[in-house]
């Protein structure tokens, strides 16, 4: 289950919107393979937000559940090749920031 939301500047918004849309399938794809996850545990959302100037003008925040195979190592090559695709989509440099959710208290009704 990865819950994943990207921020992008408001101002960098409509220029990105197209191809960052296009990337999220992709991207999508990367985060099942990797994390070992299906298709309908993804949560996606991508919003327009108002940044500051002199900090990343897009941030991607991602929650998943732990697992052992969810090394820091993996969840680093996960972020770094997130970070790579959203990159290329936004033309700009993309903090990644990752929580891990207790899955004791964790609920998801779909």
């Amino acid at each position: 289950m990865p819950n994943l939301k990207i921020f992008v500047d408001d101002t960098l918004y409509p220029a990105c919107r197209p191809m960052l849309v296009a990337a999220l399938g992709p991207i999508r794809d990367m985060l099942c393979a990797d994390l070992q996850v299906d298709i309908p545990a993804c949560q996606f959302a991508v919003m327009p937000v108002a940044a500051l100037p002199d900090l990343p003008r897009v941030n991607v925040e991602m929650a998943i559940l732990p697992r052992p195979e969810r090394t820091r190592e993996l969840i680093l090559s996960v972020c770094a090749k997130l970070r790579g695709m959203v990159e290329e989509a936004t033309k700009t440099h993309v903090a990644v920031r990752v929580t891990s959710l207790d899955p004791a208290t964790y609920i998801a009704l779909k």
